[in-house]
C-alpha cells in the first residue's frame, strides 16, 4: 500500500471565480490525483546500466580479444602432452648460438635504458602551505564597509553599491584585509606593498619549510607570481635574501598574469625540473590587496575591492625519485589556454586609471561571456587526456548527429561527465556567480564545489592562491584517498584559463596546522544562499 501511495501525486487546480450558484463570486479549486512516472534518473537499475556501459566501452577491446586468444592458445596447447611442449620450447631455442643470445639481451637492455632515460621525469608535489593571517586582519562585511567609510574616499552611493555586492558575493564574515585600507592616506605605496608581501609570503614559506623539514639552500628553482605588485628588487629576490638561498638558484618573478598565474608558475617550475634533475622547485602564489585598493567612484572598478582578500600559497615540487614515498601527489597534466588575441577577452579585466586618475582594475560586462569561452576551450583540450573513452564516444556521436547525418539537432549539446575523470574539484573561487555557472554548465554536484564555496566564504577571492586553499579544505576533510585525481581550474586576466591534474599518492590525514584547522567543523555552511 505504501508503494502504491508513493506512485501518486496531487495537484491543486485553480478553476477561477464561480459565476453562478450559491458560491458565485468565490474562488473555486479542485484536487487532481495523478499517477506519476518512476524517477528514471535516480533509478538504481539505470545507475548500474550506466556503469556497465562505461565499463563495457572502456574494456571492450580486452573483453573481445582476450577470450579469443585464450581459446586459441588452449586449443593449441591442450592437444599436446607435457613432454612434447617442453621439447618444442627446447627445439625453438637450441638453434641460437650464445653470441646471438647475448647480442639480443644487450639490445633489449639498451632499448629499455633509452626508453626509461628519455621519459619525462615524474614531478611530485611534496607538500604545500597556505597563509592564514592573524585575527587582527579579520573583518566582517559590516566592518569592511566601516573601514571603507572611515577612509573618507567613498560617498554613500559607492558604499551602498559595495554593500550590495558583498551581500550577494558568497563571502562570509571572517575574511582578511590589511588595516591600511581604512586609512585616509594613499595605501598604494611601496612601503605598504612590501610590508604586506613580507607578511603573507614569509608566513606561508615558514610553514612549508617546517612541514617538509627542507633547508632553503636545497631549493634549486624558485618561481613567484604576483600580478599587480612588482617592485625592484623583485619579490623572488626578497625571498632569496630573507632565507639566504644559494647563489645558483633559478629564480623567476611573474607579474601581470592575473588569477590564473599560479598554474602558469607551476608549468614553468615543471619545465625547469625537467631540465634540471634531482632538484626541488618552490612555487609561491600571492596578490597584494592593500597596494591594489581602488579609492575612486567607478563602479566597475569597485568590484575587485569587494572580492579580493589577503592570501598566499607555497608549493614544494620535486623530481627526485626518492621523494615519491613521502610526496602527496604526482603531476599528470597541465593545459593552458590564452585568449589574448581577441580584443574583448584582452580588455575583460584591465588595469587602468579612471577619470580622476585613480588606478584600479576595470571589470568588463563581457567578462562572463569571454570567461565561459576560455573555459570551454580549456576543458575541450583537457577532455581527451582525462575522460574515459565511453564519454568521448558519446560526445563524438552527438557531433556526428549534428553535422554529418544532417538530422534534427539535439536540444542541447552533450556535456561530458567530468565526474568520471576526477574525484575532486578545485575551481577558482572568483565569485558566487561564477561558481554557480560552472556548476550548472559542467553538471557538478554541490559536494563537487563544496571546497570552492567554502574557500570563497572563509577567505574570499585570494587570487592565484585560492585553488590551494581549496585543496587544503579537501585534505582537512580527509576526503582525498590514494589514487584519487584532483582537477584544479583557474582563470584570469588576459583572458587565460588553465587546468592542472594531480594524482594522489596516499590518503590525506587531517593536518595539525593549516588555514582550516580551527574552523573545518563549521563547513559546509548551510543557509543564506551560501551553499
Amino acid at each position: 500500500m505504501a508503494r502504491e501511495h508513493d506512485m501518486l501525486s496531487t495537484e491543486i487546480v485553480n478553476r477561477g471565480i464561480e459565476p453562478t450558484g450559491p458560491d458565485a463570486g468565490s474562488m473555486t479549486f479542485s484536487v487532481r490525483v495523478r499517477r506519476r512516472l518512476p524517477e528514471f534518473v535516480n533509478s538504481v537499475n539505470l545507475k548500474y546500466v550506466r556503469l556497465g556501459y562505461h565499463y563495457l566501452i572502456n574494456h571492450g577491446v580486452y573483453l573481445a580479444t582476450v577470450p579469443v586468444l585464450l581459446l586459441v592458445f588452449g586449443a593449441e596447447v591442450g592437444s599436446l602432452r607435457r613432454e612434447e611442449v617442453w621439447r618444442r620450447i627446447w627445439d625453438s631455442t637450441a638453434g641460437y648460438d650464445l653470441a646471438t643470445v647475448v647480442a639480443f639481451l644487450a639490445l633489449f637492455v639498451f632499448t629499455l635504458s633509452v626508453y626509461f632515460l628519455s621519459r619525462p621525469r615524474s614531478i611530485y608535489l611534496v607538500d604545500f602551505a597556505c597563509y592564514k593571517p592573524s585575527d587582527d586582519y579579520k573583518v566582517t562585511k559590516d566592518e569592511f564597509i566601516s573601514l571603507a567609510r572611515k577612509s573618507g574616499k567613498f560617498d554613500e552611493a559607492c558604499l551602498e553599491f559595495q554593500k550590495r555586492i558583498l551581500d550577494s558575493s558568497g563571502l562570509g564574515d571572517e575574511t582578511y584585509v590589511p588595516k591600511s585600507i581604512g586609512s585616509a592616506e594613499n595605501t598604494a605605496t611601496m612601503k605598504e606593498g612590501r610590508a604586506e608581501a613580507s607578511a603573507v609570503i614569509f608566513g606561508a614559506l615558514d610553514e612549508l619549510f617546517e612541514k617538509t623539514r627542507l633547508r632553503p639552500k636545497d631549493v634549486g628553482v624558485l618561481v613567484l607570481n604576483c600580478s599587480l605588485f612588482n617592485p625592484t628588487p623583485s619579490l623572488s629576490a626578497m625571498i632569496i635574501n630573507h632565507y639566504k638561498m644559494r647563489g645558483n638558484i633559478l629564480s623567476f618573478n611573474l607579474g601581470g598574469m592575473g588569477c590564473s598565474a599560479g598554474l602558469i608558475a607551476l608549468d614553468l617550475a615543471r619545465d625547469m625540473l625537467q631540465a634540471n634533475p634531482n632538484n626541488y622547485a618552490l612555487v609561491v602564489s600571492t596578490e597584494m590587496v592593500g597596494f591594489n585598493w581602488y579609492p575612486g567612484k567607478d563602479r566597475s572598478m569597485l568590484i575587485p575591492n569587494c572580492y579580493f582578500r589577503m592570501g598566499c600559497s607555497a608549493v614544494l615540487l620535486s623530481n627526485r625519485r626518492r621523494d615519491a614515498c613521502r610526496a602527496k601527489y604526482s603531476l599528470e597534466h597541465i593545459v593552458r589556454t590564452h585568449k589574448g588575441a581577441d580584443d574583448r577577452s584582452f580588455r575583460s579585466v584591465h588595469q587602468e586609471e579612471d577619470s580622476e586618475k585613480h588606478k584600479g582594475l576595470k571589470i568588463s560586462k563581457d567578462l562572463v561571456e569571454v570567461g565561459g569561452d576560455a573555459i570551454k576551450t580549456n576543458i575541450t583540450t583537457l577532455g581527451p587526456l582525462v575522460l574515459p573513452f565511453s564519454e568521448q564516444l558519446l560526445f563524438l556521436s552527438t557531433l556526428v548527429w549534428k553535422t554529418v547525418m544532417g538530422g534534427p539537432q539535439p536540444p542541447k549539446p552533450y556535456i561530458p561527465d567530468y565526474k568520471l575523470a576526477f574525484e575532486h574539484f578545485c575551481m577558482h573561487a572568483a565569485s558566487k556567480t561564477v561558481l554557480d555557472e560552472l556548476q550548472r554548465n559542467l553538471k557538478l554536484s554541490d559536494e563537487n564545489l563544496e571546497a570552492s564555496r567554502a574557500t570563497l566564504h572563509r577567505f574570499g577571492n585570494t587570487s592565484s592562491s585560492s585553488i590551494w586553499y581549496e585543496l587544503a579544505y579537501l585534505e582537512a576533510k580527509e576526503r582525498v584517498k590514494r589514487g584519487d585525481r584532483v582537477w584544479q581550474l583557474s582563470f584570469g586576466s588576459g583572458f587565460k584559463c588553465n587546468s592542472v591534474v594531480w594524482k594522489s599518492l596516499r590518503r590525506s590525514r587531517r593536518p595539525e596546522t593549516g588555514p582550516w584547522v580551527d574552523c573545518i567543523h563549521r563547513y559546509p555552511v548551510q543557509g543564506n544562499g551560501v551553499f
